[in-house]
């Protein structure tokens, strides 16, 4: 079994403006620099006697360097790059206003944007690269607790997995550097808890917007 942390990279300008990233290579901004450094203080704390820790993160640099400021954080390199922990490519609506979706594409439903990854898709990729880097922790630092930094649609679908839908709910979102917990083996992946010890139960009212 594999212990993750999975955290969503601190606040780009699009966040900010409540555009559509997907796999815009869109840089952090101060505040989402502030925000990795925050989550590394925690983690520092949180994970303070858990034995050998491996941070990884996806290629695109928003997670690269939320990764590389909470490695710094732990005292460790910097992230190992897997690109299976991309965002969701949006297709034509990536660089659009969320509110825009609708207008433009007739429907809010993101599988239906032109060009856009399916939920399905999304979820067997997510489900691929965290399979190789349990894979990987367990080669390099055998028992190790794994922190990686990824992306909000992509956390939220594997929350959506391990809660068997139940979570996160209608009006829900990912917010930049929050850590959630899942226990990683071969028959599939929990939700543990978050980084302060709280069950998930509480997700919706913790991050609803």
């Amino acid at each position: 079994m594999t212990n993750l942390i999975l955290l969503r990279h601190g606040e780009t300008d699009w966040n900010r403006e409540r555009r559509i990233q997907g796999l815009s290579d869109i840089p952090l901004n101060d505040t989402g620099r502030e925000q990795a450094r925050e989550a590394g203080a925690l983690l520092r704390v949180e994970l303070a006697d858990a034995g050998p820790i491996v941070v990884v993160s996806s290629d695109l640099s928003r997670a690269t360097e939320t990764a590389a400021i909470i490695a710094e954080a732990l005292g460790l390199p910097g992230p190992k790059q897997y690109p299976g922990l991309r965002e969701r490519g949006y297709g034509q609506a990536e660089g659009a206003l969320v509110a825009e979706v609708p207008t433009l594409f007739g429907s809010a439903e993101r599988d239906l944007i032109p060009g856009a990854e399916s939920s399905a898709d999304l979820r067997a990729r997510a489900r691929r690269a965290l399979d190789e880097i349990a894979r990987d922790a367990e080669r390099d630092a055998p028992g190790a607790s794994v922190v990686a930094v990824a992306h909000g649609a992509l956390i939220a679908e594997l929350v959506r997995q391990a809660s068997g839908g139940a979570l996160p709910r209608p009006g829900d979102r990912i917010p930049n550097g929050y850590p959630f917990r899942f226990r990683l083996s071969p028959a599939g992946i929990e939700l543990a808890t978050d980084a302060s010890g709280t069950s998930l139960d509480g997700f919706h009212s913790t991050v609803r917007v």
